[in-house]
C-alpha cells in the first residue's frame, strides 16, 4: 500500500457505511485524516459504527443532520448507493466540496494495476472469468469490488506484482477523479437504474467514466455489436479493443468458423466452452481479450473456459431432480438479463419472476417467453407480470407470496425435461435484502424437494 500524505489532517466526511464506508473510514483514519462518519442506521443497530467509534473515529448515526456540513469538511466519501439528489450531497456540491466513492481511494493507495469491468449485464461473470484466466496464467490477480472484497481492503494488501480485477457499478464510477485502469471493459449498455441516474444519457456518462483517465498505453475493451459501444470507442483515449459475437473482427475478439479468435489468433474451439447461453459469449470474448492483453497463454484460457460453469446467482445450475433442471438466476434484476437467461434454453421453461416495482412494464419480455409453459410470479410486480404472461399466451400463470412458495409449485407443474428457472427481472428489495439472499432461499427450497 502506498503511504500517501494527501489526506493527513484533512476533515473528511464518510457518508453511509456498509462495507465500503467502514473500509473508507478506517483507511482515512490510518492515513491521518480527521474522519466523521454519518449513517442513517441507529448506533445501537450499527456494528460498523460501533467498531469505528472504538478506533477513535467520530460517528453520527440515526439521521443526516442538515447542518452537518457546517463543520467544514474538505471531502466527502459517499456510499455508492446514496443518490446525488440526496440533500446533503446537493448541499456539498453547492459548497464546492468534492464527492468521491471508495474505489477512488483504493486506486490512490494501490501499488497494483487495475482491470475495471462495468456494463449493464455480465459484469460479475466477466470479472470472474478474467480473474480465473489470470490466476491460471500465474499473473497474481486479486478480485475486488461488487463481486467480493471492498476494493480499498484489497488495495491495502496488493503489491506491484498483483493485478486487481474489479467489478464496478455506474454508482461507483460517478465518484472517481484519478482512477485509471490498465484495462477497462464495458460489457454492454442497456437502459437501467434510471431511478438513480435520471436519464439514459446520464447512465451512459457514468459508465464512460471508467475510460476518462486512460491514455494510449491503456486498453478499452468495448462491445462493437452495440451502437453505444461503437460511439464510446470514438471518445476513448485508450487503445480500443473491440469484441463482437456477430461478426469477425481481426483487430479484437470475435467468433469465426466456430473458433474464438483474438487479433487473428485462434484461441479455442467454441464448442469446448461449457458456460451456457449465447449472451455469455459477450462475457467470454471480453475476458479472452483482457487475458491475452495481460499475456495469458491460450492453454490457460482454455483450462478456464472448459471448466467454468458460471457464478453464483447468475444462471447457476442448482440441481436435477427426476429430469427437471433447476437454475438460479437471481442476479437477473432487469428484463434484459431475464431475456438472456430465457434464450439459453431450447426446452420447456417454468419461469419464476417478480420483485421490486420500479415503474416499468415487462412487455419487452414477450418475444422471449415462447418456451415458457408456466409463469409463477411474486413480489410488487406480480400483477404486471401476470398481464405480460397473458399477452404472451402463457396458459398456466400463478401468483404466490414468495420464492419459497414458488419452488414446490414449479416442481408440481413440471415434467421430465423441463427447466425451472428463477430469473426475476426485478430487484429483490421489496422482499429480500439482496439478490443473493433471494437466490439462496430459492436454492434451499430446491434442495428440500427430495
Amino acid at each position: 500500500m502506498k503511504n500517501i500524505t494527501a489526506y493527513k489532517n484533512k476533515k473528511i466526511l464518510v457518508l453511509g457505511l456498509a462495507k465500503s464506508g467502514a473500509s473508507s473510514a478506517s483507511l482515512l483514519h490510518e492515513l491521518g485524516a480527521i474522519v466523521t462518519v454519518n449513517d442513517r442506521k441507529p448506533f445501537s443497530e450499527n456494528p460498523e459504527a460501533q467498531t469505528l467509534l472504538e478506533k477513535g473515529i467520530k460517528v453520527i448515526c440515526g439521521e443526516h443532520p442538515k447542518d452537518l456540513l457546517d463543520e467544514g469538511f474538505e471531502l466527502i466519501v459517499k456510499n455508492p448507493g446514496i443518490p446525488y439528489r440526496n440533500e446533503l450531497i446537493q448541499d456539498a456540491m453547492k459548497r464546492g466540496i468534492p464527492v468521491i466513492t471508495e474505489v477512488e481511494l483504493a486506486y490512490q493507495i494501490s501499488e497494483a494495476r487495475f482491470i475495471g469491468i462495468t456494463g449493464t449485464n455480465g459484469k460479475t461473470t466477466t470479472t470472474t472469468l478474467i480473474f480465473e484466466m489470470l490466476n491460471q496464467g500465474n499473473k497474481n490477480p486479486l478480485i475486488a469490488g461488487n463481486i467480493g472484497t471492498v476494493a480499498s481492503d484489497v488495495a491495502r494488501i496488493a503489491t506491484e506484482k498483483n493485478i486487481i480485477v474489479t467489478e464496478l457499478s455506474s454508482f461507483q464510477l460517478m465518484g472517481i477523479v484519478h482512477f485509471r485502469p490498465r484495462i477497462a471493459v464495458i460489457t454492454n449498455i442497456y437502459e437501467a437504474h434510471l431511478d438513480f441516474h435520471g436519464s439514459r444519457e446520464q447512465y451512459i456518462n457514468a459508465k464512460k467514466n471508467i475510460l476518462k483517465n486512460q491514455t494510449k498505453t491503456d486498453f478499452a475493451i468495448l462491445n462493437f455489436d452495440q451502437e453505444e459501444g461503437r460511439q464510446i470507442a470514438k471518445e476513448a483515449k485508450g487503445t480500443v479493443i473491440p469484441f463482437s459475437k456477430e461478426k469477425y473482427l481481426p483487430e479484437g475478439a470475435s467468433l469465426k468458423d466456430g473458433f474464438i479468435y483474438f487479433q487473428g489468433e485462434k484461441v479455442i474451439d467454441y464448442q469446448k466452452v461449457v458456460l451456457p447461453g449465447k449472451h455469455n459469449l459477450e462475457n467470454i470474448l471480453a475476458s479472452v481479450a483482457s487475458a491475452k492483453l495481460m499475456g495469458v497463454a491460450n492453454e490457460h484460457i482454455e483450462q478456464v473456459l472448459t471448466t467454468f460453469r458460471g457464478v453464483e446467482h447468475r444462471l447457476q445450475f442448482v440441481k436435477e431432480i427426476n429430469g427437471r433442471v433447476f437454475y438460479n438466476d437471481s442476479k437477473a434484476t432487469n428484463t434484459l438479463a431475464t431475456k438472456s437467461a430465457l434464450s439459453a434454453f431450447n426446452r420447456p421453461i417454468i419461469l419464476l419472476a417478480g420483485g421490486l416495482d420500479r415503474g416499468n412494464d415487462f412487455d419487452d419480455l414477450i418475444p422471449s417467453l415462447k418456451n415458457v409453459k408456466a409463469l409463477i410470479t411474486f413480489g410488487q410486480t406480480k400483477e404486471k407480470l401476470v398481464q405480460t404472461g397473458k399477452k404472451a399466451g402463457i396458459e398456466k400463470i400463478f401468483i404466490v407470496d414468495n420464492v419459497q412458495e414458488a419452488v414446490p409449485l414449479s416442481y408440481a407443474l413440471s415434467e421430465n425435461g423441463d427447466v425451472i428457472l428463477l430469473s426475476p427481472a426485478c430487484a429483490s428489495w421489496d422482499q429480500y435484502k439482496s439478490f443473493e439472499v433471494r437466490g439462496d432461499i430459492f436454492m434451499g427450497a430446491v434442495h428440500k424437494l427430495v
